[in-house]
């Protein structure tokens, strides 16, 4: 299941409503290409799923199918006037019970961009970067020691 139309998304869409919630998927579901940094989203005041057609050709249909249920769980706890939101409680609930995952893993072209890492050398906290930071500017957020630069990796793209 390397491509996907419209129809195909929402008659998947439809199954895994009906198989993890036992509620019909009734509203609008379709890919967006815009979305970078999400795996998908749901929209309560169109009543719309809009998911990230990147995660089914690099993440493959298992994190795609996790995607789909997550938006799910927003959107019927959204109809049934339940917290909807990532911080209430019904719906950490029902990520829980449908094993939906709470957040989507990183996109592997999207890791492969970021390229500078430092190194705290009074802790060793970590900081990866896309873009270079002056060391003499910046400092650790956590100790506010310096800032060494540990190494670069390759960029993959």
């Amino acid at each position: 299941m390397d491509q996907m139309d419209k129809q195909q998304l929402k008659k998947l869409t439809e199954k895994l409503s009906q198989e993890y919630f036992g509620k019909p998927f009734i509203d609008e579901v379709c890919f967006n290409n815009r979305l970078r940094t999400t795996g998908g989203r749901y929209i309560p005041s169109k009543r719309t799923i809009e998911i990230n057609p990147k995660y089914l050709q690099e993440a493959g249909e298992d994190e795609f199918i996790g995607i789909i249920k997550h938006e799910l769980c927003h959107y019927h706890l959204h109809i049934e006037g339940k917290g909807y939101k990532h911080r209430d409680r019904a719906f950490r609930e029902l990520l829980k019970r449908t094993g939906s995952p709470r957040y989507c893993s990183q996109l592997p072209s999207q890791a492969a961009k970021r390229k500078h890492i430092y190194t705290c050398v009074k802790c060793g906290q970590v900081y990866r970067r896309v873009r270079r930071i002056d060391t003499k500017r910046y400092r650790c957020g956590k100790c506010r020691g310096n800032l060494k630069k540990s190494r670069e990796t390759i960029d993959e793209k």
